[in-house]
C-alpha cells in the first residue's frame, strides 16, 4: 500500500488570501459561465471525435476545475499570518541578511510557498533558504546547499 506524505502546511497572508478568493469568486461566476459558453459551441459544430475546438474546450474545462479544487482547499486549510515582529525569523517575518564574503545588505519577507516570488524579495518558508532562515535570531549565522555549493548568511535584523 503506497503511503503519501502529508502536504506542508500553507500560510498566507491576508492580502494574498483576498487575491487567492477574487480569483476563486472570478473562477466560479465569469470563467465556468465562458467555458460552458465555449463547450455548448464547440458541441455545434459536430463529429466530437475530430472537433479540436470541443477538445480545447474540454481541456480548459478540467484546467478552471483543477484550480477551483486547488483555490478551496487552499483557502480552507490555510493558516493567516500577519507582520512578525520578534527576536525570532519565522513566517511573516521581514528580515534584512547578508551573504557571507558580501557588503550588500538584502531584505526578503519569509512568506507561505503560495506566494514565494524572490524577484520581489518573498522568500518561501520552505526552500533551503527558508527553512534554514527560521528559528534564527539576529546576530546567528546560517548556512544551506544552493545548486552552486554552499551559501552561507547572517541575520543581521528581524522587522
Amino acid at each position: 500500500m503506497p503511503t503519501t506524505m502529508p502536504e506542508a502546511q500553507q500560510y498566507l497572508t491576508k492580502e494574498k488570501f483576498q487575491e487567492f478568493k477574487a480569483e476563486l469568486d472570478h473562477l466560479h461566476t465569469e470563467k465556468r459561465k465562458e467555458v460552458a459558453e465555449n463547450l455548448e459551441y464547440a458541441k455545434k459544430l459536430g463529429d466530437l471525435s475530430e472537433n479540436a475546438e470541443y477538445h480545447e474546450a474540454r481541456q480548459e474545462q478540467a484546467e478552471v476545475e483543477d484550480r477551483i479544487n486547488h483555490l478551496e482547499n487552499l483557502l480552507k486549510t490555510a493558516v493567516l499570518v500577519g507582520e512578525q515582529h520578534g527576536d525570532m525569523a519565522g513566517v511573516g517575518s521581514t528580515v534584512k541578511v547578508q551573504k557571507e564574503g558580501e557588503s550588500e545588505i538584502r531584505i526578503y519577507k519569509i512568506v507561505g510557498s503560495e506566494e514565494a516570488d524572490m524577484a520581489n524579495g518573498k522568500v518561501s518558508n520552505l526552500s533551503p533558504f527558508g527553512l534554514a532562515l527560521i528559528g534564527k535570531k539576529k546576530g546567528e549565522t546560517f548556512s544551506f546547499m544552493t545548486p552552486k555549493g554552499k551559501a552561507t548568511y547572517t541575520l543581521i535584523s528581524i522587522e
